[in-house]
């Protein structure tokens, strides 16, 4: 018999307390169960009935999780909302740990990595008895690594993992070990990486924890990839997809996709290199679409706490107004007319708390739309937008031109001039494009140094001409260094509903075909989706 079963044969002799810290304990095993629509119920009686404030915070941490886990985002954020305005009151040091843990997860899930970081802080700062600083500590590393402020020789981290391998905790140690190899690679140190990673391949894979051993076969993908140990990063990427399950959605598997086009394109393997797109694809567009799901929940949330302010202000004023109405009667016109003039200013205070609402609004829809770095579409709305235009333009016989833009040797930029003039050669690239596009066309940025533009009601002639004149003026662009001028060109492959159809998949394919063509005659060039006819040297 369990101990939780045990509990529950002795319930009719608990008191009141024991039997909602009893309930509290079910909830808990039906959410780690997996059993969702049983642990609802069940948290929220305790939320609501208990009169026990930690039990209450810690059933409230708890269903916000699992509404998260469930992609009730919406549900979740608010959620978050209440559970932050009752932390400073809740004295329990073990309700407070369990409200900040699950915070910092789902803030962290919505890119708020400050926030998120900031409560894993809190958490270590007076962590209750049976807890250690390992946890949060890890939560806080992971949190600085997604927001860029780590690297592989931080005096943080290491602190963190001298704390998890004092708490003799395996599965966190492994886990900041593995944010470590993922900065050696983004440090161009593959090296570094695989003696890191084959040193604790052994341990992780006792651990048998899913998330370390996936991450682990994706960075040794990528470091031997980096390493030009082709059959080794093939093995060791199709060893994670192994462990996952078909259905399965993450940025870990859409690394290992892309590791795996990454070769299939280098040996030739034309077909496999799209299949491998096609599901690198997929998990980009799964993933960035969960993140977006994930940031306007959040952003929805933090707009419906602006409008409870709103409407407590908007009461507010309408006490004010009431006290003000009597004591304004009987008296003189000068008094009423005082009394207009402070009704209009509460109408225009209205209305400007509205506006701004509304901006923000906007403003929050235009961030899930574009790139942050470009300004152009992301990856996901050109799809979107691509898709839409297409459809329009098939219904009235019009043609269109898709082509993709891949700066030839970015990488070599990023790494001898710095991410930083990297930046400046991308945001370069966008203005040049944009010069030779009408306000009609399509221009998004697909990933990396890869730009996707459809030219709307084009022929292939014309579209060709365009894409030249783009390479050009691509080819004849400098951006000043510190030190240098820095030179860049790009290849471009095209493909065109005269010869493909008006169906995107179809346009993509042809349009990276076209695109892996240019790459391998040499690059700088345009080629189109024909055979030598369609060939455009620059």
């Amino acid at each position: 018999m369990s101990r939780l079963s045990l509990l529950r044969s002795q319930a009719a002799a608990m008191s009141m307390r024991e039997r909602w810290h009893l309930r509290y304990l079910e909830a808990w095993e039906a959410s780690f169960e997996g059993d969702y629509a049983g642990a609802e119920p069940k948290l929220r009686d305790v939320i609501n009935h208990s009169e026990d404030p930690a039990l209450s915070v810690k059933a409230s941490a708890i269903l916000m999780d699992d509404w998260g886990s469930n992609k009730r985002y919406e549900e979740a954020f608010g959620l978050a909302n209440t559970l932050v305005e009752r932390l400073p009151a809740t004295h329990d040091k073990l309700a407070h740990f369990v409200a900040l843990s699950y915070l910092s997860q789902l803030l962290r899930s919505a890119g708020q990595y400050e926030l998120a970081a900031a409560y894993a802080h809190d958490m270590a700062q007076d962590p209750p008895a049976g807890e250690t600083a390992c946890k949060p500590l890890t939560m806080q590393m992971t949190a600085l690594y997604e927001w860029h402020k780590l690297t592989s020789s931080s005096p943080q981290l290491q602190s963190a993992l001298d704390a998890c391998q004092a708490a003799h905790d395996s599965v966190f140690t492994h886990t900041l070990l593995l944010v470590k190899g993922s900065l050696h690679l983004d440090e161009n140190q593959p090296s570094k990486a695989i003696q890191l990673l084959q040193r604790i391949t052994p341990g992780v894979r006792s651990d048998q924890y899913y998330s370390n051993m996936l991450a682990l076969q994706v960075q040794l993908a990528q470091a031997y990839l980096k390493l030009g140990k082709d059959d080794a990063a093939r093995k060791a990427a199709l060893a994670a997809l192994a462990l996952s399950d078909p259905g399965d959605i993450s940025e870990t598997l859409r690394d290992a996709y892309q590791v795996l086009y990454s070769l299939d394109k280098k040996q030739g393997n034309t077909a496999a290199a799209l299949a491998d797109y096609e599901h690198y694809v997929a998990q980009d567009v799964g993933y960035l679409n969960d993140v977006s799901a994930r940031a306007l929940a959040y952003a929805m949330a933090k707009q419906h706490v602006i409008v409870q302010k709103l409407e407590t202000e908007k009461l507010s004023r309408e006490n004010n107004i009431l006290r003000l109405q009597r004591a304004l009667d009987g008296k003189a016109v000068e008094t009423i007319r005082l009394y207009v003039v402070l009704l209009l200013v509460v109408l225009a205070s209205a209305v400007f708390w509205l506006l701004r609402l509304k901006r923000s609004q906007l403003h929050f829809k235009k961030l899930s739309s574009t790139d942050g770095l470009t300004g152009v579409y992301n990856h996901q709305h050109f799809m979107g937008e691509a898709g839409r235009a297409l459809h329009q333009l098939e219904r009235r016989g019009s043609a269109a031109c898709l082509f993709f833009i891949d700066l030839d040797n970015f990488k070599h930029i990023n790494d001898t001039h710095g991410h930083p003039m990297g930046d400046a050669v991308l945001r370069r690239t966008v203005t040049i494009c944009r010069q030779q596009l009408r306000p009609m066309d399509l221009f998004g940025r697909l990933g990396g140094e890869e730009f996707g533009i459809l030219l709307l009601d084009c022929t292939r002639e014309q579209g060709i001409a365009i894409a030249e004149r783009i390479r050009r003026a691509i080819d004849v662009a400098k951006v000043q260094g510190d030190d240098d001028i820095i030179m860049f060109s790009a290849s471009v492959g095209l493909a065109s509903t005269e010869y493909c159809g008006h169906e995107l998949q179809r346009l993509c394919r042809e349009a990276d075909a076209a695109l892996y063509r240019a790459k391998r005659a040499g690059r700088n060039r345009v080629i189109a989706d024909t055979e030598e006819d369609g060939l455009v040297e620059a």
